[in-house]
């Protein structure tokens, strides 16, 4: 394995409670995996709420699914997929110590996230217009299947805490930006570009699992 936690253009020095660079690398990933874990186990909650939903009334999961926007869903899909492929970039580019890349590559990182966020936006403004909203704040005429708030009370809780892990993604890619323009990252240290990336793979992931349940069920 590649030794990449010890040493940058400005010098890294491992935290005095791990033994090496490599260590303090090897603890710093084998928490993220454990961490998304727990996340997976997060969205499995949800997940198992949505296949009850479909057990229990199929015709209004189907009637309801119809009103999403399936180009919007897709178009969103293609987004944070290339944003996978920028990010996955961004860790090959500083683990080779190619900072204008890097800088780059996380660049286009974020402003993939900002436009997931912005179809998103345009999203939810037309369902709260229509009024196709959770519990009482449902208002919308055109589903003739009972239970309907039920399917855009999953709606708004699985993409909305997914939108909020695109946010809170954003926020630490430009604190890497911000790094990465100093040099902190090399050969020999790109601990947190790659741990970062682990984590927006998983955002991905997730988007990837939800556009067919939400937007393409049949």
């Amino acid at each position: 394995m590649s030794s990449a936690a010890h040493g940058t253009e400005h010098g890294h020095h491992h935290a005095h409670h791990f033994e090496s660079g490599v260590a303090e690398f090897e603890a710093c990933k084998q928490g993220m995996w454990i961490f998304l874990v727990t996340e997976i186990l997060f969205f499995s909650g949800m997940f198992l709420a949505y296949a009850i939903l479909r057990v229990f009334y199929p015709e209004m999961m189907l009637e309801a699914h119809h009103t999403l926007n399936w180009k919007l869903g897709g178009l969103n899909t293609l987004i944070l997929i290339t944003s996978s492929l920028t990010m996955a970039l961004a860790v090959s580019a500083s683990q080779r110590g190619e900072k204008e890349k890097t800088v780059k590559m996380l660049w286009a990182t974020l402003v993939l996230a900002g436009g997931f966020l912005v179809v998103k936006f345009f999203e939810y403004s037309h369902k709260i217009h229509e009024g196709m909203l959770p519990g009482s704040l449902y208002h919308y005429d055109e589903i003739k299947a009972a239970k309907a708030p039920l399917f855009f009370s999953v709606y708004f809780v699985m993409t909305g805490i997914h939108g909020l892990h695109v946010i809170i993604g954003m926020g630490i890619i430009y604190w890497l930006i911000r790094r990465a323009k100093r040099g902190d990252f090399g050969p020999e240290y790109f601990t947190p570009v790659e741990i970062t990336g682990l984590y927006w793979h998983f955002v991905d992931l997730v988007w990837i699992y939800l556009f067919p349940l939400l937007y393409l069920v049949s």
